[in-house]
Parts: C-alpha cells; sequence; structure tokens
C-alpha cells in the first residue's frame, strides 16, 4: 500500500502543477467543468516546559492542499511534530473527497506514518460541517495488519470582531485492540483539546495562540506509565495560519 501512497501523492503534485498552469483557459468554461485548488497550513512551535513537566522546543505542523472540482477532489494532508528537531510524529495522508451533500464529503485514501515507525492505514470518513457549526472530521482506519482505528476531530469558531476568532477545538483516538507498534491500548487512548485565538489579517494570514492540553488515557495511559512516559502536557503554542 505504500507504493499506491506513493504514486497518489506524485499524481496529486503533478496535476496540482498542471491545473495551475491551464486556470486561465478554465476561465470560460461551464462550472461543471471548473477544477479548483486550495491549500493551507498552521504551523506553530511553543517551549514544551513552560506549562508541562517536559522541556525542549516543540514544533507541530498541519497542512492539506486539494484539487478538484464541486463533485471529486484529490485531497493531500500531512502533519506532525518534532521536539528539539527530533521527530515525534510525522503523517501524510492521500484521498479522494466526494462531495455528498450541501456540507458533506465522504472520504477514502490511505495514510502513512512515516515516524515513530512505518505504518500503512486505509481509511474512509465523513468531512464537514456539523449541525451548530461544528466542523467535523470523523475516519475509521484499518492497518495492513487489521488493526482497527477511528479518529474524530471538531472545532467551531466564536467571533469576538470579524477579525479576532477563538476556536476550541478536540480530537480524540480510539483502537479496536492493543497495537504494540504503536504503544496504545484497546478503546479511547488520547484526548487533544484547545482554544486558538487568532487575528486574521485576512483570510490567507492569521497569527494565533492555542493553548493545547492533550492526555492518554486508558490502556494506552497504563502502557505509557509503564514505559515511564508522560500521559498529560500543556502547551502554549505561537503559530501562523496560512490560506493559498
Amino acid at each position: 500500500m505504500t507504493i499506491v501512497l506513493r504514486a497518489l501523492i506524485a499524481f496529486g503534485l503533478c496535476t496540482g502543477s498542471a491545473m495551475a498552469d491551464g486556470m486561465g483557459d478554465m476561465a470560460g468554461h461551464s462550472g461543471d467543468s471548473m477544477l479548483f485548488w486550495h491549500a493551507g497550513a498552521e504551523v506553530d512551535g511553543a517551549d514544551a516546559g513552560w506549562l508541562g513537566d517536559g522541556s525542549g522546543t516543540l514544533v507541530n505542523w498541519d497542512s492539506f492542499a486539494w484539487y478538484g472540482g464541486d463533485g471529486t477532489k484529490f485531497r493531500l494532508e500531512a502533519e506532525g511534530d518534532t521536539l528539539d528537531a527530533d521527530v515525534g510524529s510525522s503523517e501524510l495522508r492521500a484521498m479522494l473527497s466526494w462531495n455528498v451533500s450541501d456540507f458533506w464529503d465522504l472520504q477514502a485514501g490511505l495514510r502513512e506514518d512515516l515516524a515513530p515507525d512505518p505504518f500503512t492505514w486505509g481509511f474512509v470518513g465523513f468531512q464537514g460541517l456539523a449541525p451548530y457549526f461544528f466542523e467535523t472530521e470523523a475516519r475509521l482506519f484499518v492497518s495492513e495488519n487489521a488493526d482497527f482505528a477511528f479518529r474524530l476531530k471538531q472545532s467551531f469558531d466564536i467571533l469576538f470582531t470579524q477579525d479576532l476568532i477563538l476556536a476550541p477545538h478536540v480530537e480524540a483516538n480510539a483502537y479496536a485492540q492493543d497495537i504494540d507498534g504503536l504503544g496504545v491500548g484497546a478503546g479511547l487512548a488520547t484526548i487533544e483539546g484547545g482554544l486558538q485565538l487568532r487575528y486574521e489579517f485576512s483570510r490567507e494570514f492569521a497569527p494565533y495562540l492555542d493553548l493545547v492540553h492533550d492526555r492518554a488515557v486508558g490502556e494506552t495511559a497504563i502502557i505509557a506509565r509503564k514505559f515511564g512516559q508522560d500521559t498529560e502536557s500543556s502547551t502554549l503554542r505561537l503559530g501562523l495560519r496560512l490560506r493559498l
């Protein structure tokens, strides 16, 4: 599956380049034939010991890019973190996304965990806007070893002004079984919650502060304590949100 993922990534990069060259030619086409692209990233950093017991400089990234029309898109996502330049986690996802209603896309693709250890997953899921304007991402993963995992992300924007926005966010990860290679146990494994305060100088450029607390729970917390690892941490991150 890793070979297929790399092929999908190469396809996305090539088609994205072709799209950029051809946007002018497509301007006169009908709406059904129009192709678009969009990309964005959030990059932030923190002193890992400022609020928690850890130490060192923490850097996080979360980025995406898609290319396609109103009905079908090819989408790439990458996220991860480093602590003092040592990669703690790195994840790459490639998928097709189909619009199935006004506010929801059905997605299917592949995920490659690059660090701390290589691990390949296939997945299906939904992404869209739930009632009360909750931006929602829900995905079910199955690994190359037939392990199952579930991830749910939600966030929503609270506007103080048109430019100053508070965005509470939460992410939960659960597993159907113990996975020794990942150091996780069956059941709910990790929860991360945060409050991001950003100022949008424009829709494309927004610096932010993000107060984030993450915690291992259940069997995963027991495993972490067994190996002398911290089960929770809090960080105040300074970052930049970009949209293209």
